[in-house]
């Protein structure tokens, strides 16, 4: 997995700084959404991944089943990632390029999963709370987990903090056992 992140680095990269000089970043996030829900779909990837096929026709029937969704841009990106056999790099180009877009407009997607379904009041308060904390806008996602006995486990990016009781409990055992 390391290595196809490697590799899609630099698409992922050229890809944002061309979304940034159309100024677009919400079309070419669609874009790369698309693409990368086509090539995650088993048909499909053994198309693209066919060695009877040239690069031009596949690209050509990923532009095809993409429509009038996919910019000139976009579709010299899917151009050049199967002259380049990289097309299977495009659900890790889209999830990079899905983190420079979070980067740029300064937001982050958190998880919060509690024992229980938290009040809007206490969700509005936590908000606020992680904004300050992080710096960033807040795209919050509440989830019941019923395995935590109580308190609550927030995901943001590589950031985790667990304040569960589970987790208590969890760091307790580990402590008692060491």
């Amino acid at each position: 997995m390391a290595e196809s992140i490697t590799l899609a680095r630099p698409y992922a990269k050229a890809a944002f700084e061309a979304a940034m000089a159309d100024k677009d970043l919400g079309a070419w996030s669609k874009m790369l959404g698309l693409l990368a829900a086509l090539a995650a779909n088993d048909k499909v990837r053994l198309h693209l991944t066919s060695p009877e096929l040239s690069a031009a026709q596949q690209s050509g029937a990923l532009i095809d089943l993409c429509g009038d969704e996919l910019s000139p841009r976009g579709q010299n990106l899917v151009k050049l990632l199967a002259e380049n056999k990289r097309l299977v790099l495009l659900p890790e180009i889209a999830e990079i390029f899905e983190a420079l877009k979070a980067n740029q407009e300064k937001t982050v997607d958190v998880e919060l999963s509690t024992a229980f379904v938290l009040s809007t009041d206490v969700v509005n308060t936590l908000t606020q709370a992680l904004q300050t904390r992080l710096s960033r806008q807040i795209n919050l996602q509440t989830k019941v987990d019923k395995h935590l006995i109580g308190g609550a486990v927030i995901r943001a990016g590589d950031t985790v903090i667990d304040s569960s009781v589970r987790g208590k409990l969890i760091k307790l055992a580990e402590a008692m056992n060491s």
